[in-house]
């Protein structure tokens, strides 16, 4: 995995650590990698049943990551 930073409004913090409180996610790091993994997985992986395989998201698909979403 690698690491990245990020700047979010503290609105987005603080639902996060709510989210987190109600034991829905073990921290905020596993809150935001399902998010984005959940975001890729519309916008990338999803597209390509309605549009069919389009060039930029076929080397998305190819990743070992996303396969398994």
């Amino acid at each position: 995995m690698k690491t990245i930073s990020v700047n979010l409004p503290e609105a987005f913090v603080k639902g996060l650590e709510e989210l987190v409180q109600r034991g829905l996610y073990a921290n905020r790091s596993e809150a935001i990698r399902v998010s984005v993994r959940d975001l890729l997985k519309r916008e990338l992986v999803e597209s390509i049943s309605y549009n069919g395989i389009r060039e930029k998201d076929e080397k998305y698909v190819k990743e070992e990551q996303l396969i398994s979403i």
